[in-house]
């Protein structure tokens, strides 16, 4: 008999016979319920049961977590080296929430690299990237020309990391 994760009294999950639920969506429920298919298709994955889990969609999606990881670096990088613009061409606007703002991103981009450290491939593109972004965010913010800001990104990846970097 197929064994399926069933909850257990400790909050562990334990093998236990797979009982069909109509409540358990199946991977025709992927559009409807999509919370519901996932859990669905982690009990089928730690159950051993492969050939029931909805493949096709589970790579998309996986995928996308991947996609969302590098758009989530790029994001945390274009507000680091936007605030790294105006902190070095607006010193006399300086503020404290301009700090922390550099501070968190500059924390969640650590903690990202540290948990998924294959992102540091391909950083560099995505800093030169961010830049690309951020100086025309900084040019709109501070009301200065696009022309002030330098045209290619004056900050190394280590710039962007480094808690007490400010140009």
């Amino acid at each position: 008999m197929s064994e399926r994760l069933t909850p257990h009294p400790t909050g562990n999950q334990t093998p236990g016979p797979i009982i069909p639920d109509p409540k358990t969506p199946n991977p025709a429920e992927y559009e409807k319920d999509f919370h519901g298919w996932l859990t669905y298709n982690a009990q089928l994955l730690r159950a051993g049961e492969i050939d029931a889990i909805d493949t096709i969609n589970l790579a998309e999606e996986l995928d996308a977590m991947g996609r969302k990881q590098h758009h989530e670096l790029t994001n945390r990088l274009k507000i680091v080296l936007l605030h790294l613009l105006k902190w070095q061409f607006q010193a006399r606007y300086r503020t404290r929430s301009w700090n922390v703002t550099l501070l968190e991103q500059r924390q969640q981009l650590a903690q990202l690299l540290e948990e998924s450290p294959s992102l540091w491939h391909g950083a560099q593109e995505k800093l030169d990237k961010a830049y690309t972004m951020a100086r025309k965010l900084a040019a709109a913010e501070t009301g200065l020309p696009l022309e002030s800001f330098p045209r290619r990104c004056p900050y190394q990846l280590d710039h962007a990391l480094d808690e007490t970097f400010y140009p």
